[in-house]
């Protein structure tokens, strides 16, 4: 069952007037007579009876944090790891950097783990071992990771992680080969609740879909959603999609495929790959109106439609396999504010496969004016 499916739950009655009747009435059934409205006795019952009320709230919220629908912060942590399956906590973009030396040498040069190589705005990268580059060789490659954890080390395209901070004997250049990826923040609640709610499917060891995706998940919080498919007996292909439907790079895609092929997780006889999803374009171009009673909030009702255009394009491409589906655009509008909306496209709705996402080619909004009712 789906966490959101199941019914809402309280351990406490928390009704005011529930909690002080009940009091008055002990307290009336003791002293054998009816207190008033103004007795002073009364009064403080009724005081008394808030101080319940607050520590039965506090119960209730003490009593849910033990479950997994409603828990949060280091309450979830423990959850989590009751059953094995840690938060995620931040981690650095890494990239694949090539060393050019000089000239040719008849040694081997070391460039040493740990040599920084910066950006022109100097976020600063280190080299994570050793790069040997060997006798007769002018280049080597290896991978450098950022210093500072999370997601200021992304989006740096391939030829700007170049300014060498430590000078190393006979190094003439050390830049990027790739873009820099991978960087995340900790993992937040509804992510790290989403996982332990996915944990049990770990715990199979002949290779279920469902493990694949829990840990493709694991090897970074910024893969919001995994597909998983065997094209043939004994061959299995992982489709991670990242946060706001990006697409993985080279490095995310190393990254999960060092993390499923681990002893520990793929089975013998599996041959896992690790590729990126494939793309389903499409164009959102809408016109809408506004009804004539609504004149005096027009700006407010057309910036609401602007944005739920934009969410509705953002929501479309954030999950893999998720339908190109008109009715939900024309909610969203609708919801926004818009009296009548002309959606010219998408023209109908389209599927999408499993290793698919959609994501808009085009985006194009018109308000048409306004409208009698």
């Amino acid at each position: 069952m789906r966490l959101q499916d199941l019914p809402d739950v309280e351990f406490l009655d928390t009704d005011t007037k529930t909690i002080k009747n009940s009091i008055i009435t002990i307290a009336e059934g003791i002293l054998g007579r009816k207190l008033a409205r103004a007795d002073p006795l009364r009064l403080f019952l009724n005081s008394l009876a808030l101080i319940i009320i607050q520590q039965r709230v506090a119960f209730n919220h003490a009593f849910k944090m033990n479950l997994l629908a409603y828990t949060e912060g280091d309450a979830m942590d423990h959850i989590g790891n009751f059953i094995g399956c840690d938060r995620i906590e931040a981690t650095a973009a890494t990239t694949t950097v090539q060393v050019t030396l000089s000239d040719v040498q008849n040694r081997v040069v070391i460039v040493p783990a740990g040599t920084r190589v910066a950006t022109d705005d100097n976020v600063v990268f280190s080299i994570e071992k050793d790069i040997d580059v060997p006798i007769g060789s002018q280049t080597a490659t290896g991978r450098a990771f950022c210093q500072q954890k999370g997601t200021i080390g992304n989006g740096y395209d391939i030829n700007t992680v170049k300014n060498i901070v430590d000078n190393v004997p006979y190094v003439a250049e050390i830049i990027n080969i790739t873009a820099t990826e991978g960087g995340a923040e900790r993992e937040s609640d509804e992510a790290y609740r989403e996982r332990i709610h996915e944990a049990p499917e770990k715990f199979p060891t002949t290779g279920p879909t469902g493990a694949y995706a829990y840990y493709a998940k694991q090897a970074s919080s910024n893969i919001v959603d995994v597909a998983v498919e065997s094209p043939e007996p004994g061959k299995v292909v992982v489709y991670p999609l990242l946060v706001g439907g990006e697409l993985p790079g080279d490095e995310i895609l190393a990254l999960v495929k060092e993390t499923i092929n681990a002893d520990d997780v793929r089975p013998l006889t599996d041959y896992v790959t690790v590729s990126k999803p494939s793309t389903l374009p499409y164009a959102v171009n809408i016109v809408y109106y506004i009804s004539r009673t609504d004149k005096a909030d027009q700006l407010a009702i057309k910036q609401k439609v602007e944005q739920a255009v934009v969410d509705y394009v953002v929501w479309q491409k954030s999950k893999l396999g998720r339908d190109v589906n008109r009715t939900e655009l024309y909610y969203r509008i609708r919801a926004a504010g818009a009296k009548r909306v002309e959606i010219i496209s998408p023209t109908s709705d389209t599927v999408v496969n499993n290793h698919q996402v959609a994501i808009a080619s085009a985006t194009n909004v018109t308000y048409g004016g306004l409208e009698d009712e």
